[in-house]
């Protein structure tokens, strides 16, 4: 099995669920972990909040022993706060913390932070420079290919990270402005990792196990991260780990297999949320387990009504019957 190893750490495989802001909570982590991912990264979280002692914040701290080892990643732009609140969480048991360049969003951006630190290399330089110093766990960022296209600076900013004393950066193949449309510049991940030594992550458009190989061959990439492609398909995981190192296809997922772990999913979203959260997440998540299935529009339209866990599981039974 091909590994990946990132300062002191070595994966056993090279194949990593992205941080998604709303989708990567702790029920879905386990679910990836356990189906073959061999990092998870966590919801970005602000580090400003982890200053003022914000109550929700915790809840996004939060990780469980099956899912280790996970990613915890911050956001913000200030140095010292963000190297003092990796240095607050640094004895939680993280493997890696890493720094968000890569959220578009315009409330993040528009307080010059998440993809707007890519228009602002020296404050870059700051930052990571002072987040190294303050711990002793690997500090890892997650940058864009630029902010727009008149602004394609990754490889400038992959050297800064890697002169700063980073061990490792993930690159998504599209500027801030494209958001995640159009398809993702695999050349600039090519760029990055040869203008740098430490282990470079590919992410953007990895959707099935070929294309997780074909990013890596193309570009020479150490490993891969697999975002949006994982909504709905955590089986992903196992499927891209097995095809890297064996170079097969194992079979999909029967119904009754999808059925078990959904509902399960429901019922662990259920234990760390409440009720009331986890029937609303998981409608989200429903619409993309079912997404393609027969009748899968008539489906979402009857479980965007659901109130009550035991209306979801009875759909779930019913959708994967």
């Amino acid at each position: 099995m091909k590994t990946l190893t990132i300062g002191n750490v070595t994966l056993d495989n090279p194949v990593i669920l992205a941080p998604m802001a709303g989708v990567t909570d702790l029920p879905f982590r386990l679910l990836c972990r356990e189906l073959g991912a061999a990092l998870v990264c966590m919801e970005m979280v602000s580090a400003k909040a982890i200053y003022y002692n914000n109550k929700n914040t915790e809840e996004l701290l939060t990780v469980h022993p099956g899912e280790l080892p996970a990613s915890i990643q911050l956001f913000g732009s200030d140095p010292e706060i963000l190297a003092a609140m990796a240095a607050r969480i640094e004895d939680r048991p993280y493997a890696f913390i890493d720094l968000n360049m890569g959220c578009p969003v315009p409330k993040v951006v528009n307080n010059g932070e998440g993809s707007a630190l890519m228009k602002n290399p020296k404050l870059v330089e700051q930052i990571l420079t002072a987040m190294v110093k303050a711990v002793h766990k690997p500090v890892t960022v997650k940058i864009r290919k630029g902010f727009d296209d008149a602004h394609v600076n990754a490889v400038e900013i992959a050297k800064i990270a890697e002169s700063c004393g980073v061990a490792a950066v993930a690159v998504h193949g599209r500027t801030r402005e494209q958001y995640y449309s159009g398809q993702a510049d695999w050349d600039i991940i090519r760029k990055v990792k040869e203008a740098v030594r430490i282990p470079v992550i590919g992410n953007g458009d990895v959707d099935s196990p070929e294309k997780a190989k074909q990013l890596m061959e193309e570009t020479g990439c150490d490993g891969v991260m697999i975002g949006r492609g994982a909504q709905g398909n955590p089986w992903i995981f196992r499927e891209t780990a097995a095809y890297l190192t064996t170079g097969e296809k194992i079979p999909k997922p029967t119904n009754a297999e999808k059925r078990e772990l959904v509902r399960r999913h429901a019922q662990m979203e259920q234990e760390f949320k409440g009720e009331y959260t986890a029937v609303r997440e998981m409608r989200r998540h429903l619409s993309w387990y079912t997404f393609g299935m027969p009748g899968a529009a008539r489906l979402r339209g009857t479980i965007n009504q659901m109130e009550t866990m035991e209306d979801l599981l009875r759909m779930i039974d019913v959708a994967f019957a």
